[in-house]
């Protein structure tokens, strides 16, 4: 018997090793292809320059427009999906990012079920991304947030079907129809490697929760902590936040790396400094699939339903992450328990299979 027909439309590459939202997408991908005929579409965009003034214009003009950054960059690619539309239908169509909702214009004639997987709820994503930041930015990311609250209003009812990252997530919306697919890993063994002396974060650097995360870090924690050696910053596009650690020692920038796992099981402890975000991050879920200890804000941890001195430890203010970090260096047994339960929850709930066993496409 054939199977059913599915399109896949995600506007970055479905793949490991590219970052959450490809990890997401490749985790979802692949479930697809184990029950379905899968046709997958993505968009080649024109080269744009991210130099200081092209982004200030194109952002000026989106905050005039009142238009969304990432959808306005992904607009008008209709022609491009022509060669899988034409004379086709499929059972399934699903579109990775609220950035891509639009398209749903395009793909409900061709489908008979259509469903928008939200690795963020936009909106909140712009505003907690404007209550961390200032000046300009904190004006154009608030408009940004009001634009993207009426452009989910506009198209999150126009699908069948949502998927979310968290039930914190799905509590955000109304649809009739949500389900909860976490953020999830391949099934992967425990890095076996000697602790190194230092703390690490890891991540798309260029990604502005990142961004602040890293600002914030370095200003204020960073320079009080006295008991790591060295500060490692581990994932790619590090350009990105070189000219906020200028001045600052003890960091190390490692650029693009094959496993981020296995290099988090070198630190002792693992950071995520995020005041701004959505969905669930997952670089908890690497470092406690290297069972690794983590120190996280209450925003950093939200969604994965760890319990705080269990799972990981909260720290909201920099005393409480520097205390938090500073009595696990001291104290191997703690970082092990903690490193321990965490991983522990990641083969429970975090997992491809874990997380596939939520769907129901």
């Amino acid at each position: 018997m054939a199977r059913p027909s599915a399109l896949f439309l995600s506007p970055e590459e479905p793949a490991a090793g590219l970052g959450g939202g490809g990890l997401r997408s490749a985790s979802l991908l692949e479930y697809l292809r184990q029950h379905y005929q899968v046709e997958v579409a993505r968009f080649v965009l024109p080269h744009h320059s991210k130099s200081l003034l092209p982004r200030v214009w194109r952002n000026g003009w989106r905050f005039l427009r009142g238009v969304p950054p990432l959808i306005d960059r992904f607009a008008g690619f209709e022609a491009q999906l022509a060669p899988l539309l034409d004379g086709r239908r499929y059972d399934l169509a699903i579109i990775e990012h609220f950035w891509c909702a639009p398209y749903a214009r395009t793909l409900r004639p061709h489908c008979r079920r259509l469903i928008l997987d939200l690795h963020n709820i936009e909106s909140r994503l712009a505003r907690t991304h404007a209550e961390a930041s200032r000046g300009l930015q904190r004006l154009a990311l608030r408009r940004f947030a009001r634009a993207s609250e009426r452009w989910e209003a506009e198209w999150l009812p126009q699908f069948d079907q949502l998927l979310v990252a968290s039930g914190d997530d799905a509590r955000r919306l109304r649809h009739p129809d949500i389900c909860v697919y976490p953020n999830a890993l391949p099934v992967m063994e425990c890095p076996q490697v000697e602790e190194e002396d230092c703390i690490a974060f890891s991540g798309n650097l260029e990604y502005h929760p990142n961004i602040e995360a890293v600002r914030w870090f370095a200003q204020e924690i960073w320079p009080r902590l006295r008991g790591a050696s060295e500060w490692r910053l581990i994932g790619r596009n590090e350009h990105a936040v070189r000219p906020l650690l200028r001045g600052a020692s003890r960091i190390t920038l490692t650029g693009p790396v094959q496993d981020a796992v296995a290099e988090l099981a070198r630190a002792k402890v693992c950071v995520v400094p995020l005041r701004s975000g959505s969905g669930t991050r997952f670089k908890i879920l690497e470092a406690w699939a290297a069972a690794r200890a983590v120190v996280s804000t209450s925003l950093g941890a939200e969604g994965l339903g760890a319990r705080p001195g269990e799972h990981l430890l909260i720290a909201d203010t920099a005393e409480e992450f520097v205390l938090a970090i500073e009595g696990l260096l001291a104290d191997a047994a703690r970082r092990r328990s903690l490193g321990e339960a965490g991983r522990h929850l990641y083969l429970d709930r975090f997992t491809w299979p874990a997380a596939w066993r939520n769907l129901r496409l």
